[in-house]
């Protein structure tokens, strides 16, 4: 097993890679998220969403922003009006992720735009992320980097969303189960 060669982790690309703003704002954005958006005892949707539009994040009127959501950067977030995102949603967005309206995403569904390059350097790659209007990515959920979910499509609870969800389609862990409104 000895000539299975291993990565050397210490050689690998650092996670500054997708920053695109200078540290003293990805540092200050860190501090705020933690005290705004992340925080549990903050119940304001308002202040949460002020905060956010403060570092660059695009949100439109009347979405509703639950507690204990995480935003890498929200300088890559955009999320149109009417929109729920709910209690403990992680969007780690090393790139855009866009959200259209009226859409819901709910508890606990962790959406990643970045991966690393299956080779020796470990090179990060990003891709984004788009959910079209009417959309619902039920709970616990995995959204990956290039998924685009199609118009008032649902996503089945704990489903490993890749590649593409067809428009108005009921999407599981095992793809297409039939269509939302028939």
């Amino acid at each position: 097993m000895s000539d299975i060669p291993v990565i050397d982790l210490s050689k690998a690309p650092g996670e500054r890679a997708a920053w695109d703003r200078p540290a003293w704002k990805v540092y200050l954005w860190a501090i705020c998220e933690l005290l705004f958006v992340t925080n549990a005892w903050q119940i304001s949707s308002g202040l949460r969403i002020r905060v956010l539009r403060m570092f660059g994040a695009e949100i439109g009127q009347g979405v509703v922003f639950r507690p204990r959501t995480r935003v890498k950067f929200p300088w890559k977030l955009h999320i149109g009006d009417r929109s729920w995102i709910g209690e403990g949603v992680w969007f780690h967005n090393q790139d855009h992720i866009y959200i259209g309206r009226d859409v819901v995403i709910s508890q606990e569904t962790f959406l990643t735009t970045g991966s690393h390059a299956m080779r020796r350097d470990m090179a990060l790659v990003t891709r984004p992320i788009a959910i079209s209007d009417g959309a619902w990515v039920t709970s616990r959920c995995m959204v990956v980097g290039g998924a685009e979910v199609g118009r008032s499509a649902v996503v089945r609870p704990m489903t490993v969303v890749r590649g593409a969800v067809p428009p108005n389609a009921v999407w599981g862990p095992d793809g297409y189960l039939g269509d939302r409104f028939s």
